[in-house]
């Protein structure tokens, strides 16, 4: 069992280390493909490549691990309070105000 652990972890550390290296490949082939025609700028090796691409990363994007179905959890969600009574609604404040503290109610809750 220990053994299955330590090849599935390095088989995903090995396809962690083709994807960077790929990605860093495409960085450094549109970067020099484009960016000297366009700007007259100087091309770049494949570190500083791999460089432009963790910085991008750390500006744009961050390093959070995104779930698949963050989105998906989101709309189920406002499904599922769409389809509440009010008394279902006023179960699950209550319920969550035990947990989280003090939550506000929907501008759309407001006007009722």
């Amino acid at each position: 069992m220990k053994r299955n652990r330590i090849l599935r972890a390095l088989r995903i550390a090995l396809i962690a280390v083709v994807a960077v290296a790929v990605l860093s490949f495409v960085v450094m082939s549109l970067w020099n493909l484009l960016m000297p025609a366009i700007f007259g700028w100087h091309t770049v090796s494949f570190w500083q490549a791999l460089g432009i691409l963790i910085l991008s990363r750390i500006l744009f994007g961050g390093f959070q691990r995104r779930g698949v179905g963050g989105w998906h959890w989101r709309r189920r969600m406002a499904e599922r309070w769409e389809q509440m009574t009010p008394e279902e609604r006023e179960k699950f404040r209550e319920g969550m105000r035990g947990r989280c503290g003090h939550m506000e109610m929907p501008a759309a809750e407001q006007k009722v």
